[in-house]
């Protein structure tokens, strides 16, 4: 699934990036908390990716830019929009109606750990190394921690729902391998996210009329579609141009790692916003996810191990 090489190494616009994506994602919690009280799931995913789609589209017109118009990008875009938003998004819906959010959030944070083994198996650039398996373990953990002990209580019970959040998480992490090709094929990530994201409303769109049946629906509030235009615009149409930038320049693998520092921003947002308190798990957590992205990232082994002759003489 692609061979071009990447960057196996982020910089700190890289970073920021990553940071800023988090924030992004995190963010549409709020949102989605917002939304649901009127809108049923499938409504709300279709709302997010048209509305996406829309403001991508806008931008593209107002840059003087346009959608790729060749059919084997069209197959990418629909390959993209099935593995990265429809096939995930409605999984992780079915999921998150029987079991537990926080158990489905864990889950959610497999992401990586499939990533480094999909990209092991179908990359020649991105392969898998003790130092990288350790970070996305001490990630995972870190995760596990700032969420908390309690949810795994309910690890045993409705295994089918379990199984399909685990499914997600193995479909962002093959969208993660798949979406490498606009770049070999020369889709720009402003186009890349644009593309994706029509192909998601398209894709999701007879699977909302059928089961949802929106016309049947109240209308909703003032702050109902303000929390669809938030998590449209930012958390999908902004982040996805963030998800494509990256992906372009530092590869699948650490593009997941966002999937970890999501439950950074959710509980910093908590915090900040809503004035939740801060408590020591969550500083724990943070310290294991900072650790594991260290190890990830290869710099933090390299300051604590001492270097090899051959290197310290290059210095």
């Amino acid at each position: 699934m692609g061979d071009h090489v990447t960057v196996a190494r982020m910089g700190g616009r890289e970073w920021a990036m990553l940071l800023a994506l988090a924030v992004l994602w995190g963010g549409s919690f709020f949102f989605n908390g917002v939304a649901v009280r009127e809108l049923p799931s499938l409504t709300l995913v279709w709302l997010r990716v048209a509305v996406a789609a829309i403001a991508l589209l806008l931008a593209l017109r107002v840059l003087g830019q346009s959608l790729p118009r060749e059919r084997r990008v069209w197959a990418a875009f629909l390959g993209m929009g099935l593995l990265n938003n429809a096939l995930p998004f409605v999984l992780i819906v079915w999921g998150q109606h029987r079991i537990a959010s926080g158990l489905a959030a864990i889950l959610n944070a497999t992401t990586p750990l499939f990533g480094v083994l999909v990209a092991h198996a179908l990359t020649r650039d991105e392969r898998l190394t003790v130092l990288k398996a350790g970070g996305v373990a001490l990630g995972f953990a870190g995760a596990a921690v700032m969420i908390g002990p309690g949810v795994l209580g309910g690890l045993g019970d409705d295994i089918p729902a379990q199984i399909a959040c685990l499914a997600a998480a193995l479909s962002y992490a093959f969208a993660g391998i798949y979406g490498r090709r606009f770049r070999r094929l020369g889709v720009a990530p402003l186009p890349a996210a644009a593309g994706q994201v029509c192909a998601s409303t398209l894709l999701l769109l007879p699977m909302m009329l059928l089961i949802d049946q929106p016309w049947t629906l109240a209308p909703p509030n003032a702050a109902t579609w303000g929390a669809v235009l938030g998590v449209g615009l930012l958390s999908t149409a902004l982040a996805y141009w963030l998800y494509f930038r990256i992906l372009a320049t530092s590869g699948a693998t650490n593009l997941l790692l966002v999937t970890f520092l999501i439950p950074v921003s959710a509980v910093l947002l908590g915090v900040s916003v809503l004035g939740e308190t801060l408590q020591p798990r969550h500083l724990l957590g943070m310290a294991l996810i900072g650790g594991g992205l260290a190890f990830i990232n290869g710099r933090l082994p390299r300051r604590l191990l001492p270097a090899k002759p051959a290197e310290a003489g290059r210095r």
